[in-house]
């Protein structure tokens, strides 16, 4: 079973272009469903009907976080069924189209709805806070963590986007960079000049006096000289977000969501954003929209007299 799921991941990593995340986060849900099906005495995938896959999710739904320490009457999200389901179905679609599998029982697995969650954007008090430009003479730290600061903001990117990004996809002099997205997906996205400025001090007196023998060609380096982890990445961020004064916890996708949403607000059409944030479908940029209905009614609650 191990090794059907393997060639899954192969077929993933080669020939479908998955996004790195979304390839560790299938290998270790159908990791888990292996473990468990050898525990219940399968030994092939073919053993295993829908009945064993709804005692599985059943189980899934009901069993408490691994996280937890201690007992907890917490248990698994609906975000999390959804996505052991969909892994499943990416599986059992695949290994029936290879004829590993004479059926895909999966069919008849609906998902479960999914509740959309409105993105949280800073506010203009909050960006000012974080992007307020450092002292002079500043650390490669300092320059390092206000150069990602701005071009996360400026540009919309995403940490795993932020960490990969390479000194040849850099054109600042043009006014853009090349983002490689998900599914290697390549888009072109617009640098402000306030950006432009930071990633020019941060490359001039701080990337040089981070650079080893054996760093790469990623625009941000570690203290060590060595790219950015996402894990990394996060908690740099966050360490600049406690020195800022902010209180609320702010995770890089937040400065993403920012971005989208200050540019729906200032009147951007939405397919542009949907270009610029890289998604496959407009339906993820809409989402967006709700945002921005909000805060106009809030806006009218609080200052219409009659409202």
């Amino acid at each position: 079973m191990e090794a059907l799921v393997e060639d899954f991941l192969m077929h993933l990593r080669l020939e479908r272009g998955m996004a790195e995340h979304t390839q560790r986060t299938y290998a270790a849900l159908l990791g888990a469903f292996v473990e468990w099906a050898r525990k219940e005495g399968f030994s092939d995938w073919g053993q295993v009907g829908l009945a064993d896959l709804m005692r599985y999710l059943e189980q899934e739904r009901n069993r408490p976080l691994r996280t937890e320490s201690q007992p907890s009457a917490r248990r698994l999200a609906p975000e999390s069924v959804y996505l052991i389901i969909a892994a499943l179905r990416a599986f059992y679609r695949w290994a029936e189209q290879e004829k590993y599998l004479p059926v895909n029982v999966t069919e008849s697995l609906s998902l479960p709805r999914r509740w959309k969650r409105l993105p949280k954007a800073l506010s203009d008090a909050e960006i000012e806070k974080l992007l307020k430009a450092p002292d002079d003479p500043a650390s490669p730290r300092v320059l390092c963590d206000h150069a990602i600061l701005e071009l996360a903001y400026a540009c919309g990117l995403r940490r795993a986007e932020l960490c990969a990004l390479r000194l040849e996809q850099l054109h600042l002099e043009a006014g853009f960079i090349n983002v490689i997205g998900k599914g290697n997906k390549e888009r072109v996205v617009p640098v402000g000049q306030v950006a432009i400025q930071a990633l020019n001090r941060y490359l001039k007196e701080g990337r040089e006096k981070l650079v080893t023998k054996k760093s790469p060609g990623n625009v941000f380096l570690t203290q060590r000289g060595t790219a950015f982890s996402p894990v990394t990445l996060w908690w740099r961020i966050r360490q600049c977000v406690r020195r800022a004064g902010i209180q609320r916890r702010i995770t890089p996708h937040m400065l993403r969501h920012s971005f989208a949403t200050h540019l729906l607000e200032h009147g951007a059409d939405l397919r542009v954003i949907q270009e610029l944030l890289g998604h496959a479908h407009i339906t993820t940029t809409e989402v967006y929209t709700h945002v921005a209905s909000s805060k106009l009614r809030e806006i009218h609650r609080r200052f219409h007299p009659r409202a």
